[in-house]
């Protein structure tokens, strides 16, 4: 079995358990309590190239990463660091996160939060609203054509932004096929775990005029984030190399470019 179909597997076990344990109807109940709007989108699209600033504490391809970090000081590092968003890993099983480090970040600071998890049934949808979720990551080589347009319509009525995430060709095209508005572009293959930045590259020419697109994964460094500004890309979501800085707001100013003005200051 590859990673991909080892996740999908532990996200339907963990669904049934938590569905058993709160039933749906009292997560859409708590909706009507949800805080202020953060829409997550609009963050990304502001002057410059966004950063996504991603809490995980280890992954399958790199292990341990950060197991003691403590997701307040953290996150409130990464918002005096400039990032326009955050993601927050919520899978147990492979990436040691939960709902609960959702919430903590929900509390701990104002930027929008995305909730990234293996998504493929709506009850996670309502799970990710009620937790404070702002967005989710819908990754398209874990959905047919008809879950993943079931997820984005039934999260656009709770009013949760979607990242639709893509590795190839194919997966472009049926995102686009779905309607999908904000896209991540993932350099990383989810069958092996090889990364390859060049990816976001390849797909980019393919990509409609008007998207907006995240590029993610195997980014740590301020130049090339640049790179990926001059070709077009709105934003970029990155964990590890946050995760692993001695000093998380000094590595978060770096990377989101804060002194350094706006998108004009790139294009030629």
């Amino acid at each position: 079995m590859g990673l991909i179909e080892q996740l999908i597997a532990a996200a339907r076990e963990g669904v049934e358990r938590r569905r058993e344990q709160t039933p749906q109807p009292a997560l859409e109940a708590r909706l009507e309590s949800r805080g202020e709007d953060r829409p997550f989108n609009e963050a990304l699209v502001r002057p410059g190239l966004s950063l996504i600033a991603e809490f995980k504490r280890r992954s399958p391809s790199a292990g341990r990463i950060s197991e003691g970090s403590g997701v307040a000081p953290q996150v409130q590092a990464y918002e005096r660091g400039g990032a326009a968003a955050l993601s927050v890993l919520t899978e147990e099983d492979h990436f040691g996160g939960s709902l609960e480090d959702l919430r903590d970040a929900r509390a701990a600071c104002d930027l929008p939060i995305l909730r990234k998890d293996i998504i493929i049934d709506p009850y996670q949808l309502y799970e990710a609203a009620a937790s404070g979720a702002d967005a989710v990551l819908l990754i398209v080589r874990a959905l047919g054509d008809d879950a993943l347009a079931r997820l984005l319509d039934e999260a656009g009525a709770i009013d949760l932004d979607c990242l639709v995430e893509v590795h190839d060709d194919d997966e472009l095209e049926r995102a686009l096929a779905q309607g999908a508005e904000v896209l991540g572009i993932n350099n990383r293959d989810l069958d092996d775990g090889t990364v390859d930045v060049a990816t976001t590259y390849e797909l980019m020419p393919d990509v409609p005029a008007g998207k907006t697109v995240v590029a993610e994964s195997g980014i740590s460094d301020r130049g090339e984030l640049e790179e990926l500004e001059r070709v077009g890309v709105d934003a970029a979501l990155i964990g590890e190399a946050l995760m692993r800085a001695p000093d998380a707001e000094a590595k978060t100013r770096e990377l989101a470019g804060d002194d350094e003005g706006t998108r004009e200051h790139l294009l030629p």
